[in-house]
């Protein structure tokens, strides 16, 4: 074809070619200008069907009249019957080039999404679905205007359908669920699309990938895309939640119109506008990530297992008081113990460019301790230390190992942070290793365990008096024992709020503590303010306290601030990303406040891949069964929940709650009189029984029940607004006053 005059263009070069046609720049030797020529292939020509769609790609280009879409000049055919079209020639390149030459600066990623959102619109408004949104249909000038490509696939409204019926048609990795199921679409299948390519500007892959086409299909229809925090560490949390409803998998939850995500994208554009350059994310302005991995013990004695853990811990709690540093959160790095896995795969899991590996071995007063500095990209070792010293010289060793770290990672300490980094809370190192013991076991989370710390905890405090931390864990342990309804809450939280006030009395600065009492506030005082005080004061001393952040988003749920309690459990995910706990707290915002239940399954079914076990993500998926009436389902599961999650009664309450819903009412009140047996021998919050009564439609004794468990401030009322579980009872005025009286309504 190259040389070729087809009518008055002379075709000099192929631009390129797909299903639908080949593309070539030509010269129009009338009006001296270059255009581009787009032909159906030949042994098309014969096919009425594959013509005619051919014919409709011009006919919806040449209504089209907007800055973003291509301009049609003509239509023709060939002295031997094959049709082509002539377009305008735009000076530039393909998305598609665009990105396999770099990865895109945030704010360029976005304009380019404005003006996609623009010109579909546009479409959109004259009845026409273009099908086929991918980087190699949209083309960049070098005036940075993106024009919309390639309409071959449209869809005009009120058409015959071109299509035969269940024909995927459109490119793979950019199908939206109901294309890849061959349904019929709407302007809802293009943003879908939209959210792909956005996608793949700002993380250099695209979202739903596999090694041939069903496997693409299947990652579509039923996986979820890795979070864009967890690819790009930086990125804002709003463009994050703007892509994933692009990319809701049903159709009713997305974005409905085009205009609808850009107006969305024109506010977040105008959000990082506003901010200093440091924060218009750019791949060299992120901040160097580190992951410290659980240290391994060489000790005779396995029991030393809690001294390289805490070593480990240490060492993160001191980091992440580091602005410049990403530092991911002891739950995800310790996921990694005991396993041979890879420094690479452990730093893709994590998105980390550096790692630090260890061992320690300990016998009586002595420690030989090795710490190497990984990169991640090629193995290589960029720092090793090794410490034969005693026990008394373990802070410093600590302090020495990370100092090295920000020394090898050109981390620029800022103000007070070498005095953060270098904090000692205390200098007995008897007392150190009890708090060491304790934390070991208070991770643990089993009734038993967290005996076993609150022992570990008054016996470092007896070292030393001054121990604030050690203080801070015996609150979190009291705290999750009334959390767990081991303990009936007075008598817990009496016992952890005044453990927290004489930690912050030792030591107003830490994080943990102010985290504590945020909990206490929240759990027995129903302080909401306060408590939120108390949560921004611990971010503040401690931005990278990834607990902080959970427990906040829960506290935001609990009081139907939705939107930040979404905001603070992706901060939490980004500092934890394979934290069990956290997981559900994504799960349960997002089951509370949207309802989108999908996005829960899909949060749960993250957790339960890396714990097939978890009894809280079982819980919640057994949550989203019930909400849905699937009742056999939510039996099974929270079945199973039970077993995984023994003792936890609120699954026992929501098991005897779905009996009711689903018709076994004899089968509800064995669980009744289970709960009633058990609450002889130990503590059941009465909010657990009351959610059988409800299921019964007995709402009186609900009511007394949920009266009881105000009274004894039990933990489980703190989502009385918040679950969907009380929903019958909202329109009721005992319902009002209760909200009332634990301060979630004026």
């Amino acid at each position: 074809m190259i040389g070729k005059t087809i009518s008055h263009y002379r075709i000099l070069e192929k631009l390129g070619g797909g299903a639908m046609g080949e593309v070539y720049r030509a010269e129009d030797v009338k009006l001296k200008r270059s255009v581009v020529l787009k032909f159906l292939p030949p042994e098309w020509s014969r096919d009425p069907e594959a013509k005619q769609r051919f014919i409709q790609e011009a006919q919806v280009a040449s209504i089209l009249d907007h800055t973003n879409i291509c301009i049609i000049h003509e239509i023709d055919e060939t002295k031997d019957g094959q049709i082509f079209m002539v377009l305008t020639f735009y000076e530039g390149e393909t998305l598609k080039k665009k990105i396999q030459r770099e990865l895109l600066k945030l704010k360029e990623a976005v304009d380019i999404a404005i003006q996609v959102a623009s010109g579909l619109g546009k479409a959109h408004e004259m009845g026409i679905v273009h099908r086929d949104i991918k980087p190699a249909n949209l083309m960049i000038t070098k005036n940075g205007i993106v024009k919309i490509v390639d309409f071959g696939l449209a869809k005009l409204a009120g058409e015959a359908k071109l299509t035969r019926a269940r024909t995927i048609m459109g490119t793979v990795a950019y199908l939206s669920p109901e294309q890849a199921r061959g349904e019929e679409v709407d302007q809802r299948t293009d943003i879908w699309s939209l959210g792909v390519v956005l996608y793949q500007m700002v993380t250099g892959q695209l979202p739903f990938e596999g090694e041939y086409e069903q496997a693409i299909i299947y990652s579509i229809l039923n996986q979820k895309p890795q979070p864009l925090t967890r690819l790009r560490p930086g990125l804002p949390v709003e463009l994050e939640r703007i892509v994933n409803r692009a990319l809701a998998k049903n159709p009713d939850v997305r974005y409905q119109k085009a205009k609808d995500i850009l107006v969305d994208l024109k506010a977040f554009r105008k959000e990082i506008g506003s901010k200093s350059s440091r924060d218009r994310s750019s791949v060299k302005e992120l901040p160097p990530s580190i992951a410290v991995l659980p240290f391994t013990n060489l000790s005779a004695d396995k029991e030393q297992d809690y001294f390289c853990d805490g070593m480990a811990e240490e060492i993160i709690n001191s980091l992440t008081h580091l602005e410049s540093l990403r530092v991911v959160a002891r739950t995800s790095t310790f996921s990694f113990k005991g396993k041979e896995t890879d420094i690479r795969e452990i730093g893709r899991k994590l998105n980390v460019e550096k790692v630090l590996e260890g061992s320690v071995r300990k016998a009586g007063n002595r420690l030989r301790i090795t710490a190497q500095l990984v990169n991640v990209a090629d193995g290589y070792h960029l720092w090793s230390g090794k410490y034969d010293r005693n026990m008394e010289d373990v802070f410093a060793i600590q302090d020495e190992i990370s100092l090295n770290i920000v020394d090898n990672l050109k981390v620029k300490l800022l103000g007070e942070e070498k005095a953060k980094l270098m904090k000692r809370h205390t200098e007995d190192p008897d007392a150190y290793s009890l708090y060491l013991r304790g934390r070991y076991f208070w991770n643990k989370r089993t009734e038993e365990s967290l005996r076993k710390a609150i022992q570990y905890f008054e016996q470092a405090i007896e070292r030393d008096s001054g121990y604030a931390l050690a203080y801070a864990g015996l609150a979190d342990s009291y705290i999750l024992l009334s959390e767990y309804s081991i303990l009936p809450p007075r008598d817990a939280f009496l016992k952890a709020k005044a453990a927290v006030m004489r930690a912050l009395q030792i030591e107003e600065t830490l994080a943990e503590a102010h985290t504590s009492l945020a909990l206490i506030k929240t759990y027995n005082d129903w302080d909401w303010v306060g408590a939120e005080k108390e949560f921004k004061q611990a971010i503040e001393f401690n931005p990278g306290y990834a607990t902080a952040h959970q427990w906040f988003a829960e506290n935001l749920t609990m009081r139907g601030k939705y939107e930040q309690a979404v905001s603070e459990s992706k901060q939490a995910k980004e500092l934890d990303p394979l934290s069990l706990v956290i997981g559900v707290t994504s799960a349960i915002t997002l089951f509370c406040g949207t309802r989108q239940y999908d996005g829960v399954i899909e949060e749960c079914q993250e957790v339960l891949e890396m714990d097939p076990n978890f009894g809280g993500a079982l819980n919640i998926l057994g949550m989203v069964y019930r909400e849905r009436a699937m009742y056999q389902e939510a039996i099974e599961t929270f079945q199973k929940a039970r077993t995984f999650d023994e003792g936890n009664t609120w699954v026992t309450g929501e098991l005897g709650h779905v009996y009711a819903l689903s018709g076994k009412r004899s089968a509800a009140q064995k669980v009744l009189e289970e709960l009633e047996q058990l609450s002889k021998r130990r503590y059941v919050p009465p909010d657990n029984i009351a959610l059988v009564y409800l299921g019964l439609g007995k709402k009186k004794r609900a009511f007394e029940y949920l009266e009881k468990a105000y009274q004894d401030r039990s933990v489980g009322l703190c989502w009385l607004k918040a679950d969907p579980i009380f929903d019958s009872l909202r329109s009721d005025s005992r319902y009002t006053a209760l909200l009332k009286k634990i301060r979630l309504e004026k």
